[in-house]
C-alpha cells in the first residue's frame, strides 16, 4: 500500500510543477513561464534598440532625479540654491550669466524654483498613477476571472464613475475638501484615474482565463489566488503598463493644469502649474516666465507619453 501511494504522488508533484511553471502536455501553447519571460525578453530586446525609448527613458531618469536630489543641479549653479530667498530688487529680472532662467516676480531665482518644482509634478504624476493601477489590477482581475454579478457590479460602479469628467470632478471634489495639499490632490487625482486602468485589467483577464495553460493549473488543483497572480496576471498587465505609463504624463498635466486654474496646490508649494498661473499675464514683457516651467511641464509630459508609445510597440506581438 505505501507503495503504490509513493507512486501515485509522484507523478502528481511533477504535474503540479509543470502547472505551476505553465508547461502544457502536448506542445500545443507554451506556458505562462515560457511564454511570460519570451514576451518580456523579446520586448526588452525591442526596447533597447529603440531610440524613442532610449530617449524618453533618459529624460524621464534626469526628471526624476532632479525631484528626488535637486541639489544635483544646483552644484554649480551660480545664482542662489535656495528657492525661499528672494529680494525685490531682482524682480522680473532677464536670465543672464548669474540667473540663466532670470527671476520671478518676488525676485526669487527661477531656475533654481523650475528645479524645485519638479518634485510635485513627479510625486503627483507617480504616486496617482501607482495607487490608481493598484486598485485596477486587483478589481479588474477578479472582475475578469469571476464574472458574473461581480463582474456586473463592478462593470456597472465604473461606468457610473467613468461619467464624470476629470477636470470638472477635481475641481468640484478639492473646492468641497478645503484643504489642496500634496496628499489631497493626489488622492481626487486617483479617484479619477482608475477607470479606464480597470478596464483593461478586465478585459486582459477575461481574454486569457480560458487559456490551455490556465486550464491545466485549474485542473491540477491550484486555488484562485495562484491562478490569477502566477497565470493570468504576468501575461495580462501588459496593455496597462503602457496606459499607465502615459497616464504618469497626463497626470502631470492635469496636477499642473488645477495648480494654474487655482484649485490644486497652493502657495508657499513650488510647482511648475503655480509658475505659469502667476506668469501667463506677463507674457508679453517677460517671457521666460513662461517659457521655462512650460518647457520642462512640456518635455516631461512628452516623454512618458511616448516611452508608452514605445512600450506598446514592444509588448503588442501584432505591432512587430
Amino acid at each position: 500500500m505505501s507503495s503504490g501511494s509513493e507512486t501515485h504522488v509522484d507523478p502528481t508533484s511533477d504535474q503540479q510543477g509543470a502547472a505551476s511553471s505553465g508547461a502544457v502536455t502536448g506542445g500545443a501553447e507554451v506556458g505562462v513561464g515560457g511564454r511570460e519571460a519570451g514576451l518580456w525578453k523579446d520586448a526588452w530586446r525591442q526596447l533597447r534598440r529603440s531610440p524613442l525609448f532610449v530617449g524618453s527613458a533618459t529624460t524621464i531618469l534626469l526628471f526624476t532625479l532632479m525631484a528626488a536630489f535637486p541639489r544635483l543641479y544646483l552644484w554649480y549653479y551660480p545664482g542662489s540654491t535656495d528657492p525661499r530667498e528672494c529680494s525685490l530688487t531682482n524682480s522680473v529680472g532677464r536670465p543672464g550669466a548669474g540667473a540663466w532662467f532670470g527671476y520671478d516676480l518676488q525676485g526669487c531665482d527661477y531656475y533654481t524654483q523650475v528645479i524645485y518644482g519638479a518634485k510635485v509634478s513627479m510625486i503627483v504624476g507617480i504616486a496617482t498613477v501607482v495607487i490608481a493601477g493598484a486598485i485596477a489590477v486587483v478589481f479588474g482581475s477578479i472582475a475578469g476571472y469571476y464574472g458574473g454579478r461581480i463582474d456586473t457590479v463592478i462593470a456597472r460602479i465604473t461606468d457610473i464613475w467613468f461619467g464624470i469628467p476629470l477636470i470638472l470632478g477635481a475641481i468640484v471634489f478639492l473646492n468641497a475638501i478645503g484643504q489642496r495639499g500634496l496628499l489631497q490632490v493626489t488622492l481626487v487625482l486617483v479617484a479619477f484615474s482608475w477607470m479606464t486602468m480597470l478596464r483593461l485589467m478586465r478585459s486582459s483577464t477575461i481574454e486569457r482565463r480560458e487559456a490551455d495553460y490556465v486550464d491545466a493549473a485549474r485542473a491540477l488543483g491550484a486555488d484562485t489566488r495562484r491562478i490569477i497572480t502566477r497565470h493570468i496576471l504576468p501575461n495580462a498587465i501588459a496593455p496597462l503598463i503602457v496606459y499607465a505609463t502615459i497616464t504618469v504624463g497626463i497626470t502631470i498635466a492635469v496636477e499642473a493644469t488645477l495648480s494654474f486654474l487655482g484649485v490644486g496646490l497652493q502657495l508657499p508649494a513650488i510647482t511648475w502649474g503655480l509658475m505659469i498661473n502667476s506668469s501667463f499675464r506677463r507674457i508679453l514683457t517677460a517671457p521666460h516666465l513662461l517659457v521655462f516651467p512650460g518647457a520642462f511641464l512640456s518635455i516631461v509630459v512628452l516623454a512618458f507619453i511616448v516611452m508608452g508609445d514605445a512600450l506598446r510597440d514592444a509588448l503588442d506581438p501584432r505591432l512587430r
